[in-house]
């Protein structure tokens, strides 16, 4: 049986090996071609492999392109800011500013648990006044409209401000903070402090997009109404009558641009626990446009982006940093293009090729080495020198 065996494996042998008029076949000539037949296989579906799917090619160009707008995706939940109190603001240093966003956005009250209670776009809200107070007094009539007072922060003489929220706007316009809500009738009558208490221990989950210029700039999220004074920008706090915030958050998702098939977010599923109060989070970013095209020729214009992360305390000398989450980013002037293609079937038949040619002849230049050894051991040893 054992003979049989060896007679077969010994047929397997694809180097024979040439003795004067004959050739003969080896166990070991036997053993290296099943071997290299199992390398040959499996190199020949790695490469079959490659063949059938496409490969990436990853080029580094020059950012020329000019004019261009920048999209920014972001999912950000505070687990202690309700969202009346959060607000949005981006810059950029071409001077261009938005202040309040609240176009594209969207707020999630959630409680304490994270589960969602409300959804909505604006902030406090505008309840209905049943008793408005007349800006210029004197009665109402029947076909008259009430137009509530601005409180001097009027910019033509026939401007209206009919809830807490146009005041405060009105009052963001002229660089104004609003100290105390109780003294605008619109706020008191809306209950503006009374939410703010009745929200106490909320959070809230903003989401959107930004579409800005395709510049250095930046965005954040804070707490307060934000406005110009002096050229310094500047959130109210006051109104909200409260001593210290919590900026605790999560990024569930931040990307600059739409996704393309392994782009990796750096900043996605970040979580930051507030230690101290008042409390700023710088994100530096660097974001790199980036082109995709896949094997249909379908084109992405996107970017990806690297980040530096960096805390203040509530104090930071003996200036008082503003709480809130800040992302400031800025372009890099390299352009990353990724391209799927397929290897050509000539490329693949020739790698094919080289696979079969490279393997038979490493195999045979080892069985060689291996016959040739036993050759000379069964010598000796035919001669007693082999011990």
């Amino acid at each position: 049986m054992m003979e049989s065996m060896m007679n077969k494996l010994r047929g397997l042998d694809v180097y024979p090996k040439m003795n004067e008029d004959f050739y003969s076949r080896t166990i070991s000539g036997g053993l290296i071609t099943i071997i290299s037949s199992i390398i040959m296989f499996f190199l020949f579906f790695s490469e079959l492999r490659l063949y059938l799917h496409a490969v990436t090619e990853t080029r580094l160009v020059v950012d020329t392109s000019r004019g261009e707008r920048l999209r920014i995706n972001f999912d950000v939940t505070f687990p202690a800011l309700a969202c009346s109190i959060v607000s949005l603001d981006a810059m950029d240093i071409g001077g261009e500013q938005h202040l309040d966003i609240r176009h594209d956005i969207m707020k999630n009250r959630i409680d304490a648990h994270g589960n969602m209670i409300e959804m909505r776009q604006d902030g406090i809200g505008h309840p209905k006044i049943d008793k408005p107070l007349q800006r210029h007094g004197g009665r109402l009539e029947h076909n008259e409209t009430y137009c509530g007072s601005c409180y001097g922060a009027e910019t033509t003489g026939d401007e209206c401000c009919n809830n807490c929220e146009e005041v405060r706007e009105a009052y963001r316009k002229k660089g104004w903070g609003l100290s105390n809500p109780d003294s605008i009738d619109q706020c008191k009558r809306e209950g503006f402090l009374q939410k703010i208490k009745e929200e106490e221990g909320e959070g809230c989950n903003i989401y959107g997009f930004l579409d800005v210029n395709k510049v250095a700039g930046n965005f954040h999220f804070a707490p307060g109404k934000s406005f110009q004074q002096s050229n310094v920008h500047v959130h109210d706090l006051q109104s909200f009558q409260k001593d210290s915030f919590n900026i605790s958050h999560k990024i569930n998702r931040l990307a600059f641009g739409d996704y393309f098939p392994g782009v990796v977010n750096p900043l996605d599923g970040v979580q930051w626990a507030q230690q101290t109060p008042n409390a700023m989070y710088e994100y530096f970013l660097k974001v790199v446009p980036t082109v995709y095209t896949d094997v249909s020729g379908h084109t992405i214009q996107t970017n990806q982006f690297s980040v530096t992360e960096h805390f203040r305390g509530s104090e930071v000398g003996n200036l008082k940093s503003l709480p809130g989450v800040f992302f400031l980013y800025d372009l890099s002037p390299i352009k990353v293009t990724f391209a799927e293609e397929h290897v050509s079937f000539l490329h693949f038949l020739t790698n094919v090729c080289a696979i079969v040619g490279g393997v038979y002849t490493v195999s045979g230049i080892i069985d060689a080495f291996v016959y040739h050894g036993q050759m000379v051991m069964k010598k000796k040893m035919e001669i007693g020198k082999f011990t």
